[in-house]
């Protein structure tokens, strides 16, 4: 049976951490269950009409997501592939709830993971859709600790995704 899992995200390699503790424990209880993995962004878009018509999904996650990203996730993809059925990476421009439960319907949701560390790594026009998950009924929200080390030499970097 295949599962969608929406993960809160800033593109940063610390967020990744979420998505390697959920698949860890899935891993550990033999669940059977594939899962589809959706990185989740908010961007406000602005009120320029020539920003909203001629800006497209890729070009704005051309902007905020870094190829490190895209490398790290490949790498835990590769590490549980009996887990992933597909990793995509969407960007919610709303504003209102209603618009975001519509937004986790389309994308067919059915769990939600959010750290309980603020989201730091948010570039401009960037916005954290924490608050936003946290009031939906119709996902299962699950909060993750994450801990980050004082000091990591790999912090940033595509070695992080080891530790």
């Amino acid at each position: 049976m295949t599962k969608t899992i929406l993960i809160a995200t800033d593109f940063s390699l610390e967020s990744l951490d979420i998505l390697k503790k959920v698949l860890r424990n899935k891993s550990e209880q033999n669940d059977t269950n594939r899962y589809n993995i959706v990185f989740v962004c908010g961007y406000d878009m602005g009120d320029s009409i020539r920003d909203l018509l001629f800006t497209t999904k890729t070009s704005l996650l051309g902007k905020i997501r870094s190829q490190e990203f895209c490398d790290a996730y490949s790498i835990i993809y590769n590490k549980y592939p009996d887990l992933i059925n597909k990793v995509s990476c969407e960007v919610f421009t709303g504003s209102f709830q209603r618009s975001f439960n519509q937004f986790a319907d389309a994308i067919a949701a059915d769990e939600a993971y959010i750290s309980t560390a603020k989201l730091r790594n948010l570039k401009k026009a960037q916005f954290d859709i924490t608050p936003y998950i946290k009031k939906c009924r119709h996902l299962d929200v699950v909060e993750i600790t994450t801990t980050t080390p004082e000091f990591a030499p790999e912090r940033g970097r595509l070695a992080e995704v080891f530790l």
